[in-house]
């Protein structure tokens, strides 16, 4: 969940924005958090412990609350959850220790994550939350994120570098999701009116943007397919005039 891999996976550049954000963002946390994941290591905890016990931190805060209308308290337990993903990594950094098998706990343990807030989404508004419209958004939310992964994994197993910064991707999608949501949970626990409509709206933004996200994707892995046979074709034809 967020630990650097061995090998830079290829791509294009981040916009400026996306960059100085990054940057300060990353740096501010690190010194913030390299203490704390320092003393982990002190007493022998690994980063792939500290990953799955965020993962199922976040499981646990989103199933516990989410399903009953808790979107404040919730999101919470969930943001602080989240945090992991940043102590993992800067763990595996002080051990110098960045491997691709990390790299694959956090990719697989990211969609858990991703999932179990999806559903339980899903099930307030199955249940109390009695909307089966959302609870149909929240359901695409879910079944595109995992897609918008698998395009690009997909794209890469097969030798492609899926050049392509999509509208959404899951650091969009998690934020988007759990600002809005936790503002939301204001309505039912601070008594704020009408604050709730954020919810809706975020999960509308993501389920457009994500599907948007995953034609972006297609559309560039059939362009560097074409481009790939074409550059195999030609050299075929160059060793057989040869």
């Amino acid at each position: 969940m967020g630990r650097p891999v061995a090998v830079r996976p290829s791509g294009p550049s981040p916009t400026p924005g996306k960059v100085m954000l990054n940057k300060y963002a990353r740096a501010f946390f690190t010194r913030v958090l390299t203490p704390f994941a320092a003393l982990l290591l002190r007493l022998r905890v690994s980063p792939d412990a500290v990953t799955c016990v965020g993962t199922a931190g976040v499981m646990a805060g989103a199933l516990a609350f989410y399903p009953r209308g808790e979107f404040f308290w919730g999101t919470v337990v969930i943001t602080l959850f989240v945090f992991s993903d940043l102590v993992d990594g800067n763990m595996a950094r002080q051990l110098g220790t960045s491997s691709r098998w990390g790299a694959f706990l956090d990719s697989t343990l990211d969609r858990v994550a991703d999932a179990a807030i999806f559903s339980a989404l899903a099930l307030w508004f199955a249940g109390n939350g009695d909307d089966l419209l959302l609870c149909a958004v929240t359901l695409v939310c879910l079944a595109s994120g995992q897609v918008v992964s698998y395009t690009k994994a997909r794209g890469e197993s097969i030798g492609l570098p899926v050049k392509v910064n999509g509208l959404v991707e899951r650091a969009e999608r998690l934020t988007v999701t759990l600002v809005l949501t936790g503002l939301a949970g204001f309505e039912r626990t601070f008594s704020v009116p009408h604050i709730g409509v954020l919810l809706p709206i975020a999960l509308w933004v993501v389920a457009i943007g994500s599907l948007v996200t995953i034609v972006q994707r297609v559309v560039t892995v059939r362009r560097e397919s074409a481009e790939a046979d074409a550059a195999d074709a030609a050299e075929a034809a160059r060793n057989g005039g040869a």
